[in-house]
């Protein structure tokens, strides 16, 4: 049988309970992010039929670059990494 420390880690019951709360806290977080993301490559979509629509790009690449820095101010290196990856997902299908 796992008790809570053995499933955390942690080497008190204290401490189990702290960690198991924390990481309800942190999957309903998870779960928010998610819901935010298929937000914004749901208006991601509009703005690219629009442009493409008009006649223009599927990427504006200076846009990609002023949001990549955004990240990167706001996160540091890592932050590039997850706004590439954010990006990518908000492309949509080539």
């Amino acid at each position: 049988m796992t008790t809570a420390t053995d499933a955390t880690g942690a080497h008190t019951p204290e401490a189990a309970g702290v960690i198991t709360g924390a990481r309800e806290r942190i999957d309903a977080l998870d779960d928010r992010i998610i819901g935010l993301i298929q937000e914004r490559m749901a208006v991601s979509a509009v703005i690219q039929d629009a442009r493409i629509a008009s006649g223009g790009r599927r990427v504006n690449l200076s846009r990609e670059t002023a949001v990549l820095g955004h990240y990167r101010e706001a996160l540091g290196k890592p932050g590039t990494a997850l706004a590439m990856t954010l990006l990518e997902l908000c492309r949509g299908r080539v």
